[in-house]
Parts: C-alpha cells; structure tokens; sequence
C-alpha cells in the first residue's frame, strides 16, 4: 500500500531537500504557478518561490526530525522578503513551531509584515482540500493521438515509442500515459529514468500534474538513495540500474530522452533485468552517434512528429530563419571543384572566423524590431560564452545578460533561468546545457554563434524558440554557420516547408532566408551528390561539381 506525499513518515525519510521538493508539489496542487525552488547557499532565506492569482509567495521550508523551528526562522522569512521584494511569507515544517516563533510571526504581522506559519498539521489540513491531482492540460489532437496510441502498444506489446520535436510536448504525453497506468494498476512501482540528474528533477516535476496525491515520489541519484521506492521513481540510469540489480522490480519503465539508449550500457543492463515490465521511450531527437536503432528497444515508434511536420500543420509558431554564410571563402570554393575533402578539412578551410561583434550587430537589428525580446545564444565553449556576454553587456538594457553552462552550480543555473523568466536577464547566452534537462522559459530570438554541427543538438536547440504561446507570432533565428552540414540541414529543412503548403495552412510568415544566394545556389548543386549530408561524420569525404557564379 502506498503512502500519501504528505505523510509525517515520508516526510522524515525523505529529509530536508526532499521536504522542499513535496513543498512544490503541495504548492502545484493548490493552484501556484512559476514554482521555483532555489533552496541552496545565498538564499538568503527563501527556499521556494511561487505565484498565486498573481501575487508572488516566498516559502522557507524548515525539515525536523524532531523537536520544533524557532524564531530564528521567521526573521530570515523577514530577510527575504526583503531581499526578493516580495510581501508574503510562509515559514514551512513537518512539524511544529516554538511559541516564540509564533509571537515573532504575530508582532511582524501587526506592522503589515505578512508572515504565516505552516505545521505539520496544516500541512495535512491542506492535504486534505486540494483536489486529486492538478488540472490536466487541453491536450491537441495529435497528442491525444500519441496518448491512445502508446497505451494501445503498451497493452498489446509491452513497448512503445514516441517520437515528437522538442516543443511538441512529449513530457506531456508521457505524463498522461503514466496517469492511464497509475489507475488501471494501484499501487504498482514505475520508473521514469534519463541520463542526467536535472532531467529527472524536471520530469518529477512535471509529471506531478498527472499523478494522484496519493502516489508518493521519489528522486533516485547519487546523492539521493532512499531504502524504499513505492510510487514513482524518477531515477538517472546508473543508480537504477544498480537498485534494479539489487530487486528493485517497477512494472512500467518510462525512458526520457530515449536516444540514448543504446545495445549496451546502463539502459540496456536495466530492461534486460525486468523483461516482464512495459517499456515507453520518449524522444525528440531520434538519432544515436553510435547508429544504433533505439526501435530494437522500443518498437517502432507509434507517432512521429519532426520540427518541420510540426511548424506545417501549426503545432510551432512560425520561424524566420535567416542564415548568416557571408563568412565563406569562396575562393577555396572555386578551387575545390573535383577535389575531394573530408567534412573536417572542408569545414576548416571553407569557413572564414566570424567576428563576435558582426554577430553582436545582427543581434541588435534584430532585437531592436522585436515585440517584448528574449533572447538566447548559443556558443561551441564556454570561453567563447563568456566573451560573447562581456560583449553584448555593453549595450545599454543588456548589461544583465548571462551565461548559462555546466560549469555553474545547479543553484546558480536556476537563479539566472529565474531571472530570465521574470525578464530581469534579458539574455542568455548558452553552451549545451540547455539542450536537455532544463525547463526553458518561452523565448522569441535564438542565435546560433558559429556552434558545431549536431543533427541532435541542433533540434534540440531550435526546439526552444518554437513553442506555442498566446501573443507570440514568430521566432527569429540567426544562424552563424561553420559548418557545412549544418547548411544542409537547414536547406532541408526549408524544402520540407514549402510556401505552397504553408499558404494553403495559413501559417505563411515561415521564412527560409540565406543572406548570400550564393549559398543556397551552392547548396543546390551540391546537395544532389552529397545525399544525407546533416547526419554525416567528419570523416566523410565530399567531391563537388564546378561552381558557376561564385
């Protein structure tokens, strides 16, 4: 029999980071939207930060084994408030205050200090009024398609797989099939597993909004071990790997970002070792380094939905799309005709080094025509990251643009997406880091400075500026190229939008647009001998044909 989230021993077992984690969910539940957690180091107080009917709540959540939270609590409740600039309070525990710390709340309260405290028993209080689970969103047609469509395979094969661009809201998907399994089967174990810490994190999150109050969950990870794992478990896959040798036995494996999956390692390990529990992959990007074909795991994929499939039947806003090539040697081009290049060689000596400040300028244009602007820019390095911001900082009204990497501590990534969303950072400017695992707010620009060529990664990216929301009409993108596949997965992708259809699906402001037409002619005659281009290595060696107007 499983156990409510709220639960005063889940509580315990849980500890103080898993305290704050049922906190959000409790808050989801009582209908708080832009929950963030930014419990750390420099919180100056405030663990959880949220929005109710408009009207932002700092929440300080004080986990006990036992004994009660002093008055010390409030005050530093006070100091974030201050600090934040926001006017309500709630200073949370599993289990009680000290009387001294309810005279400080009622004192600070007389003087217009909104300061509350929650027990553990308003916690239950609570608990008990919120309803089962979070209001589900609408869902399109072809979700519910997805939906219906990967509980049919689960049912008759035991696997599925979904296949749909970022932005189309595979989480969702996943989340309503996990629903469906949770009451057809009460009480049965699931794991809902990925490669990274951040992902399971986000997933835990959101699939809240589909798992009834009484299912517990739990986080599975290097730092978090829990001895038992009833519910759902959100697990990155080496540690899932290891409880499921140990006889850890979920009926239903949900794999995010099932790409990669591969014939061996951790994943393959885990499904291996539970052959009788249904399996679903979920996946935006379909395709593997290694080129092994995740639908040997999975099956073959029962809906698949690609970015240029979304944006023609008006799942994705609108793109323009313009690319910036006027940094290739076209003297090389004209001396490469019959010769042939590996894509590392050709990519070395076609491109010309972009100047950051030429892309700066194009920012700027672009920026300046812009209805409400956010931006991000993705960079190859870290280094090249750091000097991109010092840059653009220059600009008045830029000067809180920040950098966004693996390098940075968990907190400080959360805090600079924070203040993204709330539009205090203006700018990001990324490396990697925001291709999985990180809930990115909605933006409207994204520049590609000169990043290399991954077919992955690059979906991944442009995935981040194509979400729908009320109000957007279109993303601009600004793509420096250095190299030569990306070119074409570009061109293709174009082809794959063409005007013809597009008009005929009233989404008509979709732009292709190459700066030189030098490049499209180029890509033109070029892409007839080349063949899949976007998915070849850098190894690969290419022959082109005579250039004409070059």
């Amino acid at each position: 029999m499983t156990t409510s989230f709220l639960d005063p021993t889940f509580l315990i077992e849980e500890g103080p980071k898993g305290f704050t984690r049922q906190l959000e969910r409790l808050l989801g539940l009582m209908a708080f939207t832009d929950v963030v957690n930014i419990d750390g180091p420099g919180d100056k107080g405030a663990d959880v930060i949220g929005r109710l009917a408009g009207v932002d709540w700092i929440f300080q959540a004080k986990w006990k084994k036992s004994g009660a939270v002093d008055v010390d609590a409030v005050d530093q409740a006070h100091t974030a408030m201050n600090y934040y600039g926001i006017h309500r309070a709630v200073v949370v525990t599993n289990r009680v205050h000290t009387r001294k710390a309810q005279e400080r709340a009622s004192a600070l309260r007389d003087t217009g200090v909104n300061i509350t405290l929650w027990g553990g028993s308003q916690l239950s209080a609570l608990y008990e009024r919120v309803p089962d689970s979070a209001d589900p969103f609408n869902l399109h047609l072809y979700q519910e398609n997805a939906v219906d469509a990967s509980w049919k395979a689960l049912g008759d094969t035991g696997e599925a797989l979904v296949y749909l661009a970022t932005g189309l809201g595979k989480t969702v998907v996943a989340g309503r099939v996990l629903r469906r399994f949770l009451l057809a089967n009460p009480g049965a174990q699931v794991l809902v597993t990925a490669h990274m810490v951040e992902l399971v994190e986000q997933l835990e999150r959101a699939m809240w909004r589909d798992i009834p109050k009484h299912v517990p969950t739990r986080l599975l990870h290097g730092a978090s071990k829990p001895n038992a794992l009833p519910g759902v478990t959100f697990g990155v896959a080496p540690t899932s790997r290891d409880y499921i040798e140990t006889g850890y036995s979920p009926k239903l494996v949900i794999v995010d970002e099932a790409h990669h999956v591969g014939e061996t390692g951790n994943y393959a390990t885990m499904l291996d070792l539970l052959p009788g529990a249904k399996r679903l992959g979920v996946t935006a990007t379909p395709w593997r380094g290694d080129k092994y074909d995740i639908e040997q795991t999975f099956g073959e994929p029962v809906v698949r939905v690609s970015i240029s499939q979304g944006m023609k039947l008006g799942y994705l806003v609108d793109v323009k799309y313009r690319v910036f090539a006027d940094n290739i040697d076209w003297d090389f081009v004209r001396h490469a005709s019959e010769h042939g290049y590996s894509i590392k060689d050709l990519n070395k000596r076609l491109f010309i080094a972009e100047r950051d400040d030429a892309i700066q300028r194009r920012l700027e244009e672009t920026w300046d025509k812009t209805t409400a602007p956010r931006a991000i820019i993705f960079c190859q390095t870290i280094e090249h990251a750091e000097r991109m911001r010092d840059l653009i900082a220059r600009r008045p009204g830029w000067e809180s643009a920040a950098t966004l990497h693996a390098d940075l501590k968990g907190r400080d990534r959360r805090e600079r997406l924070l203040k993204f969303r709330s539009g205090e950072v203006p700018i990001l400017v990324a490396v990697d880091i925001l291709n999985e695992g990180v809930d990115v707010p909605d933006v409207n620009i994204l520049c590609f400075a000169r990043v290399t060529h991954s077919r992955r990664i690059f979906v991944q990216q442009l995935g981040r500026g194509l979400r729908l929301r009320k109000g957007k009409t279109h993303v601009e993108v600004l793509d420096f190229v250095s190299d030569i596949r990306r070119l074409a997965e570009v061109y293709d992708m174009h082809k794959q939008v063409p005007e013809r259809e597009i008009e005929q699906l009233s989404i008509g402001r979709n732009q292709f647009l190459f700066e030189d037409l030098h490049v499209r002619d180029l890509l033109e005659q070029w892409m007839a001998d080349i063949g899949d281009l976007g998915n070849a290595d850098d190894s690969v060696r290419l022959e082109f044909p005579p250039i004409k107007g070059a």
